[in-house]
């Protein structure tokens, strides 16, 4: 059922969408949506839920998987990972990051949650890789994040409407702006002047 209101959602805006419409692609009837998944919102609300679930896991997968290439950057697999969902979830994608900011409401509410999730994860990470001085770790360690997680966000619309583009190639361009940034700030002053 949620494949199926996924799938609707992201080919139309939020309020012409029928729920009869979603049941019949699901193969079942619109009580049993109701029954299963409650109201319209009930059922948008499942899909955002599952959907960035399904990204959070993407993401916690690639940092910290046990294969990875020793000294390869955690930061950079978990934004390969994110732009990799991207491409191969363009549904997902649009219901989570188009249509749930679009409908404002508690729909933002849900896309805000996770997307707070997300900036705790890649905080986390950069504060445990990022080399950052101790005294500014926390504040930097979240600015950094921002950094990364907005870049990436601006840098899939692009993806998507570029697909000779590789999520390889724009993993490596948001890694690399996100540790320009500490790298300059961490420069000593009139450094390169």
């Amino acid at each position: 059922m949620i494949d199926a209101a996924v799938t609707a959602f992201s080919r139309s805006d939020y309020h012409t969408v029928r729920v009869e419409q979603i049941a019949a692609a699901a193969g079942t009837s619109k009580p049993t949506m109701y029954q299963y998944l409650g109201s319209k919102e009930g059922i948008f609300n499942a899909c955002v839920r599952r959907e960035s679930e399904r990204l959070m896991i993407a993401l916690r997968t690639a940092v910290h998987d046990p294969r990875a290439a020793r000294g390869e950057d955690p930061l950079r697999r978990g934004i390969r990972a994110f732009f990799g969902f991207v491409v191969d979830n363009r549904e997902s994608w649009t219901v989570l990051y188009r249509r749930a900011a679009a409908s404002g409401g508690p729909f933002a509410t849900e896309v805000t949650r996770a997307r707070e999730r997300v900036l705790a994860e890649v905080t986390d990470l950069i504060t445990t890789c990022g080399g950052l001085p101790s005294g500014a770790r926390e504040r930097e360690a979240a600015l950094l994040a921002r950094i990364a997680v907005g870049t990436a966000d601006a840098f899939a619309d692009w993806l998507l409407d570029h697909p000779e583009e590789s999520p390889e190639v724009m993993a490596d361009h948001v890694t690399a702006l996100t540790w320009a940034h500490l790298d300059a700030h961490s420069a000593p002053a009139g450094a390169g002047a």
